[in-house]
């Protein structure tokens, strides 16, 4: 499903939020969210570059970011409202969430995410960026062992999933933080790649 106008992402992001939803997302293999991010972050890429030109990786990055964490803002209005059986539905929704924001900025500074590499890169960098420590050598298949890893480990120490449904909006805050600074983790981490790849691009006469 295409997700480059406001209205459809928020349509196609609440379909995820029913028990259908969920489920098909806590199954889903990791491998595959990270493809099918890939593209949708190269959709997107393409809408922010034509939208704001002249603009340089890092506001782009923030735009990104922006943009997750208008969806975490509802993770945390619904919290408790839908449940699955491993893990609470707003952590699930949540990794997903840091997920994809993680692939759009690599994929903004130019990483290829169809290496083996790459992607263990980005799981690692996942797993710091949530207080776990590293995850790729004992990578979980699907998305919903990566949440119950981040449970189990004491990842998200803020997130506001625990919180009763009328502490919403102080859950929806939180979790608008914590996406936040994944976004300024994977910034520092990829800006560096970034300058490499102009540099090597350069040498070549690209």
């Amino acid at each position: 499903m295409a997700w480059h106008s406001p209205l459809t992402s928020r349509l196609t992001f609440l379909r995820v939020l029913t028990p259908k939803g969920l489920k098909a997302l806590g199954d889903a293999r990791l491998t595959e969210v990270v493809a099918q991010e890939a593209v949708r972050a190269r959709k997107r890429l393409d809408e922010l570059h034509k939208r704001y030109p002249t603009a340089g990786p890092r506001e782009v990055a923030q735009r990104l970011i922006d943009s997750k964490k208008s969806f975490a803002s509802m993770v945390g209005g619904v919290s408790g409202v839908f449940g699955v059986v491993t893990v609470p539905a707003d952590l699930l929704v949540m990794v997903y969430l840091q997920l994809s924001l993680l692939v759009e900025i690599a994929t903004l500074y130019k990483v290829n995410l169809k290496s083996d590499r790459s992607r263990s890169e980005l799981l690692e960098l996942f797993g710091y960026a949530n207080g776990v420590g590293p995850v790729q050598r004992a990578s979980p298949k699907v998305l919903g062992k990566l949440a119950s890893v981040v449970l189990q480990r004491g990842g998200l120490h803020t997130l506001g999933r625990a919180m009763p449904l009328v502490a919403a909006p102080v859950s929806a805050y939180l979790n608008n933080q914590h996406i936040q600074r994944v976004g300024e983790e994977a910034v520092r981490h990829y800006d560096g790649f970034g300058k490499a790849h102009e540099k090597s691009a350069h040498a070549s006469g690209g």
